[in-house]
């Protein structure tokens, strides 16, 4: 499958919880082992993103959608 979408993240449904019009669906990532941020300039200088730093990555989204 091709997407446009960079924010890619293959896993294995662990979970399926059924309600009566949503469903709660559990995935275990474990790809990529790198994931790549654009983020602009001034932020990184702000946050003063180095080498060797630890982050944390948040995606931010207003969906997640699933393809198999």
């Amino acid at each position: 499958m091709e997407i446009s979408g960079r924010n890619q993240l293959k896993g294995k449904v662990t979970g399926v919880e059924l309600g009566a019009v949503m469903a709660n669906i559990k995935i275990e990532v474990s790809e990529p082992n790198v994931i790549t941020a654009v983020i602009t300039k001034e932020s990184a200088e702000k946050l003063g993103l180095a080498e060797g730093d630890d982050v944390t990555a948040i995606i931010k989204s207003t969906e997640v959608i699933i393809g198999k």
